[in-house]
């Protein structure tokens, strides 16, 4: 026995009962609590050497995902606006779209898409980047990263 729930949205957070008859036990039931998250953020800190490669990856706490099969895009923040720095889809190569004249020529997507930053500057010191990964049309995972440069 199987409750299956399409075009799933936060509004089905709840707690469902299954109930059914048995003979010759009588009446059986079992209740689940659904909770349906819209969003996942986690932030980080990441401390780098001047001139150095920064290496963020997209999602820390996920190593057995696979990634690839999800829509994602990086982001960076500063001076409270966020520029989109790189774009891949499922099958597709990865569009950078680096409106940063600060960042061109410098970001690329690694394995496992992770974000690589070469060479850093005193001027990537307090950036935030971001990772968000498409699940489902309401269903995002965020993770963002601070940078502190060092000279």
């Amino acid at each position: 026995w199987a409750l299956h729930l399409e075009t799933v949205t936060v509004a089905l957070s709840r707690q469902y009962e299954c109930t059914f008859a048995t003979y010759p036990y009588g009446t059986k039931a079992a209740k689940i609590q659904l909770l349906v998250k819209a969003e996942e953020k986690k932030h980080y800190l990441k401390k780098v050497w001047l001139k150095q490669t920064l290496k963020i990856p997209c999602l820390e706490d996920v190593t057995s995902e696979n990634l690839s099969t999800y829509p994602l895009k990086w982001l960076v923040g500063e001076n409270g606006r966020e520029d989109e720095l790189v774009t891949e889809e499922p099958s597709c190569s990865a569009v950078y779209r680096n409106s940063s004249v600060l960042l061109r020529q410098r970001v690329f997507l690694g394995l496992n898409n992770t974000l690589k930053v070469f060479p850093t500057r005193i001027t990537d010191d307090g950036r935030v980047f971001s990772c968000h990964v498409l699940y489902h049309p309401e269903r995002v995972q965020k993770s963002s990263t601070t940078v502190r440069v060092f000279g």
